[in-house]
């Protein structure tokens, strides 16, 4: 039974840093992540994580990170870290819209998009979705000036445009302030297809400020789907927005005028408190932009739309990306996005079913109306760890920004945009190969009897760098043959690295037979014969049973047919290769299938 409180929380009870050190390095020390002898201090820099940036994520905020930070002000007011209106009410929420790219879509598809929680329409249209003779039948029950559109149209982008602004003459109506024509030249060019010339963005803006909405978005998507980290992302935002700045400006648009025609679209990933720092460092940043370009208030203020990110999510065990959007959709609302498109857990697949985009659509409504994140403007405002996150990514970004802007032009500066990307998605790979970024049903807990759901096919496939390609790679071509599992002793002894390897062999496609509970080296070479006597074998047992008849069952294995021999831990008994934790997966399951294959 707990003691009981003797001094009421009203009343205020202080405790130090050095008792939380205390408190956390007793537990860690029982976890055997920290040794007897080191420092409680220790904990900070073990229980710390750290960005594909090099930015710490402290494992707790303390008012010394944030006592030199510059002031974050109120939401709705500059530098507008903390969101660009000043509250949203509840019932709102945050602009809930709807992606289609399948070029079938039809009327009643968009209809009952909008009629079951979405507020605003996100369409690709041209040789990659819908085509443009297709927009006035699609949008005919749509009440354009009630619901935005935001188009995207990197092949067809004018004709695109022209198409929805026939569809505006048609009905005689003006079209909702928040509907943008999207032209993005540089994100075309960032991604290699469709239109990239500035031209484009500046014709569409000024068409689009004549009928009072927006003609222009800087997809920082463009740069996430290649593998960008966050601060890259936020990087080639700024660099792609001030383009567009300068463009629309020596066109004839005022600064404001400019300003008001651009929306942001960023990507919003399963990394919680990255993506809700990254898109409170974005509003402050463009704020800075506006600033340095005599912009005033509130055409300072950023619009944002977040997207889940594409690469987080996974072909095989796709329900789980229910999951990941879950947690990406909560942080672009905590986060302060003005629309949050959440992306259907097939859309790896192919084109999404009525299934999967109601669930989608049901994510923000769940959050909004039953969990209540819109109840409060930026909730993570104020937290020590996040402002200081916030202001660690804002200069990074900005730093970066700066090489990029005294590039030799666009193509320079995209040019070191994408090496530095490129950099990232090497890290970001070694990391997932070594086990240190998991991805739950492909590197974690693969199931291979899974058989995947069955989707219509993208009309042209979608280029993105999916942080699961190379272990989905291995599971749609699986090993013919399998793996022996010599597992040593009884289950409660051997199980723990069984486990591990073959659940390890299951990520590279590779099926796997097993021994089980064993008495000897006779026992292992029975079943082993029992199996069919595959070529490769694993051995797994405890350190006391290698020590004791290891070296043994390594030879009778090989008397017995095998002809590679793998162990599972950090041991010498004779084996060809080992498994353990902290190892490349990619190249020791690499290196395996090529045996199996031999």
């Amino acid at each position: 039974m707990a003691p009981e409180q003797t001094v009421p929380l009203a009343e205020g009870v202080s405790h130090d840093l050095a008792e939380w050190e205390k408190a956390t390095a007793a537990v860690l020390r029982k976890t055997r992540k920290l040794a007897e002898d080191a420092p409680d201090s220790d904990v900070w820099d073990l229980l710390a994580t750290r960005t594909l940036d090099g930015i710490s994520v402290t494992p707790l905020g303390t008012p010394a990170l944030t006592e030199d930070l510059p002031e974050a002000g109120l939401p709705g007011q500059s530098p507008f870290t903390r969101g660009a209106v000043a509250a949203r009410t509840e019932l709102d929420g945050w602009d809930v819209r709807g992606w289609f790219i399948d070029p079938s879509t039809d009327a009643d598809a968009v209809s009952a998009e909008l009629e079951n929680g979405a507020n605003s329409l996100w369409l690709t249209v041209g040789e990659e979705g819908i085509a443009p003779d297709r927009l006035a039948a699609l949008l005919e029950p749509v009440f354009l000036d009630l619901a935005p559109v935001i188009l995207d149209a990197p092949t067809a982008t004018r004709a695109a445009a022209e198409a929805f602004l026939s569809v505006l003459e048609d009905k005689a109506v003006e079209a909702h302030r928040g509907t943008n024509l999207g032209a993005d030249p540089l994100g075309n060019a960032l991604r290699g297809r469709g239109d990239t010339a500035l031209d484009v963005a500046v014709d569409l803006a000024r068409i689009a400020k004549a009928r009072g909405i927006r003609g222009v978005v800087v997809d920082a998507t463009a740069a996430h789907d290649l593998g960008a980290s966050d601060v890259q992302e936020l990087a080639y935002s700024l660099y792609a927005g001030v383009t567009y700045l300068r463009a629309l400006t020596e066109a004839g648009l005022s600064a404001n005028e400019a300003a008001e025609q651009l929306e942001f679209r960023y990507a919003a990933t399963d990394e919680q408190f990255p993506t809700i720092a990254k898109l409170r460092a974005a509003r402050r940043l463009w704020d800075r932009v506006g600033q340095l370009s005599e912009i005033v208030e509130p055409a300072r203020a950023q619009r944002q739309h977040a997207v889940t990110s594409r690469p987080m999510m996974c072909r095989y065990d796709s329900y789980t990306n229910m999951l990941r959007t879950t947690v990406a959709t909560f942080a672009a609302g905590v986060g302060g996005a003005d629309a949050v498109t959440t992306l259907p857990f097939d859309e790896p697949l192919g084109l999404p079913t009525p299934f999967s985009r109601r669930i989608a659509r049901n994510t923000s409504a769940l959050l909004i109306s039953e969990s209540h994140v819109a109840a409060v403007t930026d909730p993570a405002g104020g937290a020590h760890a996040v402002e200081k996150l916030t202001d660690d990514i804002a200069r990074a970004a900005w730093e970066l920004f700066g090489e990029l802007d005294a590039a030799d032009g666009t193509d320079a500066a995209l040019a070191i945009l994408r090496d530095r990307i490129e950099a990232t998605a090497s890290e970001r790979a070694l990391q997932i190969a070594r086990r240190k970024r998991p991805i739950t049903g492909v590197s974690e807990f693969p199931n291979l009897q899974e058989k995947l759901p069955e989707r219509a096919p993208y009309p042209v496939p979608l280029a993105v760098h999916r942080y699961a390609g190379e272990f989905e790679a291995m599971r749609d071509e699986p090993a013919e043959q399998p793996v022996f599992l010599a597992t040593m002793g009884p289950i409660a002894q051997h199980t723990a690295r069984a486990s591990f390897a073959a659940n390890l062999l299951a990520a590279g496609g590779i099926h796997h037979a097993v021994a089980g509970a064993t008495d000897g080296v006779e026992q292992v070479i029975d079943s082993y014969r029992e199996a069919g006597g595959p070529e490769v074998v694993c051995v797994a047992g405890h350190d006391n049973a290698y020590d004791e008849w290891g070296a043994e069952l390594v030879t009778a294995l090989r008397k017995a047919g095998a002809r590679h021999v793998i162990v599972a831990g950090k041991t010498d008994i004779g084996a060809d290769d080992s498994v353990a934790a902290g190892l490349d997966a990619l190249a020791f399951l690499r290196r395996t299938r090529e045996v199996l294959s031999a």
